[in-house]
């Protein structure tokens, strides 16, 4: 051994990893694998951010778009209301008309009762429906007591009048019956 190398240690290959069983070209590939992965995470990511953005917009479109329509059916529904009372208006004006030409009280009475009996026809075909008080139990949950009178006994604690008719709208209370109840 002269110091000089010999030519077979030249020609052995020098194993710079650490880990004898993997090949020397995996960890030049490993920061490659790294970058696209990262790459297509951003892309992923991007497509979900767009994603979520056109879905926010989407939303708030669909918001703007009912708070509309509610407003519409709103109007739209008391437009249907007023529309079906303007031919009972129209004979209410008839009747106003034919008081001042008749003298006859009982032609006037009946075509007064026919405006209310179309009025009440109209709007029961609404929903509205009259409540039925007198006579009845006093029931806090449909009735409103104005006063009470000493009544007899079979009339304690029931309706003895009505001053005010309560109604129902497709069986919703829209306004109590004010009542007199005995005592």
């Amino acid at each position: 051994m002269n110091g000089q190398n010999d030519p077979q240690d030249l020609q052995e290959p020098v194993n710079i990893n650490t880990d004898e069983n993997t090949p020397g070209d995996q960890h030049l590939n490993e920061p490659v694998a790294e970058e696209s992965e990262l790459g297509l995470l951003k892309t992923k990511l991007e497509e979900k951010n767009d994603q979520y953005l056109r879905l926010a917009a989407e939303f708030d479109n669909f918001k703007r778009r009912t708070a509309k329509e509610r407003v519409e059916l709103i109007q739209t529904a008391g437009k249907d209301v007023i529309v079906s009372l303007l031919e009972v208006l129209d004979d209410a004006a008839r009747a106003e008309g034919q008081m001042d030409k008749t003298e006859d009280l009982g032609q006037i009475r009946e075509g007064i009762r026919l405006v209310f009996q179309k009025l009440r026809s109209t709007l029961g075909a609404r929903g509205l429906k009259p409540m039925e008080a007198k006579g009845t139990e006093f029931n806090p949950d449909l009735h409103e007591a104005i006063t009470e009178i000493p009544a007899g006994d079979e009339m304690q604690g029931k309706v003895v009048d009505e001053v005010t008719k309560g109604y129902y709208l497709n069986e919703k209370i829209i306004r109590f019956a004010k009542v007199v109840v005995g005592k």
